[in-house]
């Protein structure tokens, strides 16, 4: 971990915006704190993609660099529409999205509103699965495989037979948020991306377990700031844009 990947607790603003408040006989008031963004830090608001497809046990999708490209669900364009509502009316300067088609038709309704083309940001991809990747993980989850009881425990990829390790699979994802905070101080960013990938890069700014933030909803929204010092996890898995009621059933892993 780098010294930029800091723990998610804010620290009190010494910059002077924050003020006391004189009251009588020169009794100083200190108000609690509220955070503020630093002007040139990056706000970024973190999408996982909204529902895929099922996979169907013995049928392939189709893959982009090597990795299974289902398509959103009927309930996942839905989830992409109400994100839409959610944040069509914040502002939002740029939104990235992987190489893999689910994240484009999450972003879709969204970057219709607003009038921006996504970018593509292909290292912000999901881990890949090797053997496993595509129908054959939902199958190894289900059937309780040992090896599936293992990685979880292990909180490791390649537990599974070619998957992606953690390190390698950190040291692209990490450096493609530090190019994107980069090209975009002082601006809010929409990337939409996977659980996986959202799961990495909340854990390496709080400095959690490796899989304490893996396994966001669907279509949830959180959010990360990126100064030049530190990275502040401000927000995980918002939902309230797809149900007011607090979300309590378990998601799957990616």
């Amino acid at each position: 971990m780098n010294e930029k990947s800091l723990a998610a607790v804010d620290e009190p603003d010494v910059s002077g915006r924050v003020g006391t408040e004189t009251g009588s006989a020169d009794v100083r008031r200190f108000p609690q704190y509220r955070f503020a963004t630093p002007e040139d830090a990056c706000e970024l608001l973190l999408v996982r993609h909204g529902e895929s497809e099922p996979a169907v046990e013995g049928e392939e999708f189709a893959h982009v660099d090597g990795h299974a490209d289902p398509p959103l669900s009927a309930l996942g364009r839905q989830q992409a529409d109400r994100l839409a509502d959610r944040l069509a009316a914040e502002r939002i300067d740029a939104i990235y999205v992987t190489s893999l088609r689910r994240t484009t038709e999450t972003a879709t309704p969204l970057a219709r509103i607003l009038g921006i083309d996504p970018s593509v940001e292909p290292e912000l991809r999901e881990v890949y699965l090797g053997e496993w990747e595509g129908w054959v993980f939902e199958q190894k989850i289900v059937d309780r495989d040992p090896l599936a009881a293992r990685m979880a425990r292990e909180q490791r990829w390649d537990v599974i037979p070619g998957a992606e390790s953690s390190a390698a699979f950190r040291d692209r994802v990490l450096p493609a948020i530090e190019r994107i905070a980069t090209r975009h101080p002082g601006q809010r960013v929409l990337v939409v991306a996977h659980g996986g990938t959202i799961g990495e890069i909340l854990a390496t700014a709080s400095g959690s377990q490796p899989w304490a933030f893996v396994g966001a909803d669907n279509a949830s929204i959180s959010h990360l700031v990126v100064t030049q010092t530190r990275w502040i996890v401000r927000r995980f898995n918002d939902t309230t844009h797809l149900d007011p009621r607090l979300s309590v059933r378990p998601a799957p892993v990616i």
